[in-house]
């Protein structure tokens, strides 16, 4: 009964919200955002620019890169490296490269016997301690637009605390992210702060979902609510972001799921049927991601390396959140059952707003609604045509505009429909990030279909 209410209500709020949709960012200029890509692991290899090229023709506009709480800081175990500050950012720039922006997520890996009760506790100044890591993070990176915030204390977690944990997110999550947006916010204010709930103890989870709920506002401006989701029922996706939804109204916060994706199973890669075959994981991640669109959340997938090694926690046996299945640390050889519904295509950046999208992965089409406003500047969508569209695809603007894309001529977007003043020049085709740019809506502040279909049209 409980999961057949929050489907009601799930499905309620969508009916309500189509005017526009909620949870969607704005950039400096005001155009509506949703953010994709994937975490970088820091210690996963040495990236390159051509990864980053990957990672754009995958779909990725942002990354979330993982840091290491103990080469940042002063907790017993750790200690700080300023190569670290520099690997950090050369991240940013090859981001800033191809248009990817970049998320900080601190994490407490390298930090000796790190204590989540005595951080709580806070008996040794390890709120400060963790503040002072930070802050050389938000000094080094306060004047990098590219640098858009920080996930500020990632999955923390109860353990053996004799607390519930609503008295745990309210007595001591909340209060502590406060202290923690405060101090961000003095260094730079136009910086945004993501903010997860508590991760719960092994098999304490609600609708296998392993996140307890935040009840109680932060009470403070600029911030995102970033959960993440692990879900292997698909018949819970709706009721745990549902769930979400909730929060982040609570929050006064839009929402970018921050990590998400099953994990996979070393036997999948061989396995095509099955309870872990391949089709069991496209079902799950396309139910997954037709709800993350449906919504309007942005979303980050976990983990954009290869994996030279699996971890071994889980009855199914060895597994991993890795992208790729070759032992490189930073992967090449896609898992192309997952890489092929990540890589969908989706409005990226829009001169208006998106009232609602949705790609629909048996029609291979992508329908996108939205309000124009020429006057925040360019829109882009991602198409991903080498992997959906290889046999060419038509753009429909609206009724009155088609351009086509025939990959066997060679000539670029083709206007074969238009209003008497449609200027093909403002449709770029970006063949290598495999992006749209609209640098101009053919009409303005109107209400807009925006339809992209495999196939030439032919009038």
């Amino acid at each position: 009964m409980k999961n057949i209410l929050s489907l009601l209500l799930f499905l309620l709020l969508l009916t309500t919200s189509n005017a526009q949709i909620k949870h969607g960012l704005r950039d400096e200029n005001g155009r509506h955002v949703i953010p994709r890509g994937f975490v970088i692991v820091t210690n996963a290899g040495d990236f390159k620019n051509e990864d980053f090229v990957r990672m754009v023709r995958m779909g990725a506009n942002y990354q979330v890169v993982r840091l290491e709480l103990g080469k940042l800081s002063n907790f017993p175990g750790a200690k700080f490296e300023q190569s670290y500050l520099e690997q950090l950012e050369r991240l940013v720039e090859f981001g800033e490269k191809v248009g990817i922006k970049t998320v900080f997520k601190m994490t407490v890996y390298g930090v000796k016997k790190f204590s989540w009760e005595a951080f709580w506790a806070n008996k040794n100044n390890e709120h400060e301690i963790y503040m002072n890591a930070w802050k050389k993070v938000w000094h080094h990176f306060k004047n990098e637009d590219y640098v858009v915030g920080y996930d500020v204390v990632n999955e923390p977690r109860k353990l053996t605390m004799n607390i519930s944990y609503k008295d745990l997110t309210n007595d001591y999550l909340i209060p502590v992210y406060q202290k923690i947006i405060d101090e961000s916010q003095k260094i730079n204010s136009n910086k945004k702060i993501l903010i997860q709930s508590i991760f719960m103890n092994k098999g304490e989870g609600v609708d296998n979902n392993q996140y307890a709920e935040i009840t109680a506002s932060v009470n403070r401006k600029n911030i995102v609510f970033s959960p993440h989701i692990y879900q292997n029922k698909q018949d819970l996706v709706q009721p745990v972001m549902s769930r979400f939804d909730k929060e982040a109204i609570m929050l006064k916060a839009p929402i970018l799921i921050g990590e998400w994706g099953f994990p996979t199973f070393a036997k999948t890669d061989t396995t095509l049927v099955g309870n872990l075959g391949q089709y069991k994981y496209r079902e799950l991640y396309i139910k997954t991601a037709e709800v993350f669109d449906q919504m309007g959340v942005g979303s980050i997938k976990a983990w954009f390396s290869g994996n030279p090694s699996m971890q071994n926690f889980m009855p199914g046996g060895p597994s991993t959140w890795a992208i790729f299945s070759d032992k490189n640390a930073v992967g090449t050889s896609e898992r192309k059952y997952i890489t092929d519904i990540i890589a969908r295509p989706y409005p990226q950046t829009i001169a208006g707003t998106i009232n609602s999208f949705l790609f629909n992965f048996a029609t291979r089409t992508l329908n996108v609604n939205v309000t124009t406003d020429n006057s925040k500047g360019a829109s882009q969508i991602f198409i991903g045509a080498n992997r959906h569209y290889p046999d060419g695809f038509s753009i429909m603007c609206g009724p009155d505009v088609v351009l086509v894309y025939n990959p066997l001529k060679n000539v670029g977007l083709e206007l074969v429909k238009g209003l008497n003043k449609t200027n093909i020049s403002n449709f770029i085709w970006n063949e290598k990030y495999q992006q749209l740019t609209i640098l101009k809506w053919p009409k303005d502040n109107e209400q807009l279909k925006l339809k992209i279909v495999p196939g030439i049209y032919k009038q």
